[in-house]
């Protein structure tokens, strides 16, 4: 599969359009290759680079129809399901590094999965993970860079 966006290029910085420095909206994605026998997608943006070293969750749909191409700017696809993100919300959550700290990773993951989910909206990414377990078909992965000046 492939996962890459046209508002910024893999492993380069994000325009502050898509962070909290800017409008926080969601940058278009554009979905490829994904295998015939998907049943759904799920995706999940998160930061490595959060303190403590755990990941902090910014983004997670699933169950995005697996012919989906495209993740419009500032929408989610047609019958996708939120999850919380770690900020406590149901929605894209853009990069909010501290400032003066490394610039931080923001790691787009797409699955391909072999199942419709059946898990509530609003579910935090953990669930998620452990819903997708056994279903995983292929992945894909976009980083994007942020330093908040």
């Amino acid at each position: 599969m492939l996962l890459k966006s046209s508002g910024f290029k893999p492993n380069s910085e994000m325009p502050p359009k898509f962070t909290c420095d800017g409008e926080n909206v969601n940058p278009l994605i554009e979905i490829r290759e994904v295998p015939p026998e998907a049943k759904s997608l799920a995706l999940i943006m998160d930061d490595p680079d959060a303190t403590r070293g755990t990941p902090w969750d910014h983004w997670t749909l699933w169950n995005i129809d697996p012919k989906t191409q495209y993740i419009s700017e500032d929408n989610i696809p047609f019958g996708a399901i939120l999850g919380k993100n770690s900020f406590g919300k149901s929605r894209y959550g853009g990069p909010c590094p501290p400032k003066g700290s490394a610039p931080h990773r923001y790691v787009f993951t797409l699955y391909a999965l072999d199942a419709v989910l059946k898990i509530s909206e609003g579910s935090e990414s953990e669930a998620l993970r452990r819903a997708m377990e056994g279903h995983i078909l292929a992945t894909a992965e976009l980083i994007g860079m942020y330093l908040r000046k």
